[in-house]
């Protein structure tokens, strides 16, 4: 996108639209290193039927400068505008998975790889902006000798798929600097090409913006080896896992997980815009109690479901004392889980019976049940943190802005009615005040649905909390995936969403 897509001024034409509207909302969502989300809200309790709230503030705080990484000098290197997987080949051509979900920089890992060539070769991507590349390519291997792994098996209790592959090579990661990665494999002869996505994390977060890759929510979705947490290969409820694997390669076709459509095109904005990032992943948020002291937001992008109740009580924890929360999805913090060690390493196995909970050994063991975070036993909504709660799929609606004066659509030139197509769905969010909810909550866009026949409605919602810390829930998934739109939404891609100025 186009700078005036951004910062434009309001009145240019596409910049403001759609786009822009996105790209600034979103970029105060994050906070911008600047405290943007943080604020005191006044007056009284919104409406239960989402007619607006009390009136934004007027300015924003500041905090302290951020230490570390330097997100603009490392965008300003060179991209590569060839890392995607075009092609990915037979199904089982190549394919891989990393033995931990994220290193601090300088550690090493292992890639378990398998494939039917007798060579490959690994290429790391950071994924960034890189001035419209979105990638910039770290380090590459040399040809590695390639093998077909063992066939998979599956647990006759959990029906957990293990794969007991063998580590092919070590990665070390010496001079990869902090950020989302992309292991491309190329398996010789240009026969297939898979990813296997890593977090470089970030040791401290003070003053930065935490991107927190979802990689419980990424797993509990992959259905490789014919079973994910939702069913298995008949397609059936009763038939899914109870317990996933992270030592599997992901199922999609280019094997990058959920993060290209619902994490990548926020980072690549954020990146854009210079805000002062940090890099980790939900179970590291939920093993390192201190991992979030003094960080000026925290950002749960697209598709976020799969909580530990550590993760909750951590961020819960820093909004307390004074960070702010971004929720740039919907179905956040929704299925509550438990992480257990695998042969490979710890947490590398995701626990979630949901309405099986009470087979769960762990349960009977005096764990939480694993069950969605509003259900019985131990129910706990996740409203009192998120302010939305989840309220159904699938929909495709338009949003529409309600308080167009409220600050975080400062320079937009969003109006009271004015409705973007498409951009609610597939699943949603809304203020429930049947469920514990944070008073006073601003809504600032309140959008009409139907789902499966049902009357409903989506809100977008902010509030504050004594700390200073301010909390805003976009209630709709397809908030990061809209970034990357094209066109004028008549083709039907990126689900009829467009770049141009909305009705």
């Amino acid at each position: 996108m186009d700078q005036e897509h951004i910062a434009g001024p309001a009145g240019d034409g596409e910049g403001s639209g759609r786009r822009r509207f996105l790209a600034i909302a979103t970029g105060a969502a994050t906070a911008a290193g600047l405290g943007a989300v943080a604020g005191c809200a006044s007056g009284g309790d919104a409406a239960a039927d989402g007619q607006g709230g009390p009136a934004g503030p007027s300015g924003k705080p500041s905090v302290a400068g951020p230490q570390g990484f330097d997100v603009t000098a490392e965008n300003a290197r060179p991209g590569h505008a060839d890392w995607p997987v075009a092609k990915a080949g037979p199904a089982r051509a190549i394919e891989g998975f990393a033995d931990k979900v994220s290193v601090l920089p300088g550690e090493s890992f292992g890639l378990h790889v398998s494939t039917t060539a007798p060579r490959f070769t690994v290429s790391a991507y950071r994924m960034g902006w890189y001035g419209g590349a979105r990638a910039r390519l770290v380090w590459r291997s040399e040809a590695l000798p390639g093998a077909r792994q063992p066939e998979p098996t599956v647990d006759s209790g959990t029906r957990m798929v293990r794969t007991r592959w063998t580590r092919t090579t070590t990665v070390e990661t010496k001079d990869w600097p902090e950020g989302c990665y992309l292991l491309r494999l190329d398996a010789q002869g240009g026969e297939g090409r898979r990813f296997v996505p890593l977090t470089v994390r970030s040791a401290a977060t003070a003053g930065r913006t935490v991107v927190v890759n979802a990689v419980a929510t990424w797993q509990a979705y992959n259905r490789w080896g014919g079973y994910g947490s939702y069913d298995g290969p008949g397609g059936g409820y009763a038939s899914r896992s109870l317990s996933v694997s992270f030592d599997r390669p992901y199922e999609y076709d280019d094997g990058a997980g959920l993060f290209l459509v619902y994490e990548a095109p926020l980072i690549a904005l954020a990146e854009r815009l210079g805000i002062p990032l940090a890099y980790t992943t939900t179970t590291d948020v939920a093993r390192e109690k201190r991992l979030l002291e003094g960080a000026a937001a925290v950002l749960s992008l697209g598709h976020d479901e799969y909580w530990s109740p550590e993760q909750r009580a951590h961020v819960t924890a820093a909004r307390d004392a004074g960070t702010n929360l971004a929720i740039l999805g919907a179905n956040c913090c929704f299925r509550r889980i438990r992480l257990e060690a695998s042969d490979l390493g710890p947490d590398r196995t995701l626990v979630c019976y949901k309405s099986s909970y009470e087979q769960d050994p762990g349960f009977k063991r005096g764990h939480p049940a694993t069950v969605d975070f509003r259900s019985s036993p131990g129910a706990d909504p996740e409203g009192s943190l998120l302010g939305v709660i989840y309220d159904g799929y699938p929909v495709d609606a338009p949003y529409m802005v309600t308080h167009p004066g409220h600050w975080l659509f400062e320079g937009t030139g969003a109006r009271a009615g004015d409705r973007f197509a498409h951009l609610v769905g597939v699943e949603y969010d809304k203020v429930n005040t049947a469920y514990s909810t944070p008073r006073p909550i601003e809504i600032l866009a309140h959008s009409p649905v139907v789902c499966e026949g049902r009357p409903s409605h989506q809100d977008t919602a902010y509030y504050t909390v004594p700390s200073g810390a301010g909390v805003f829930a976009t209630g709709t998934m397809r908030w990061v995936e809209a970034l990357d739109a094209t066109g004028d939404g008549s083709s039907g891609g990126n689900h009829g969403l467009d770049a141009r100025s909305g009705r």
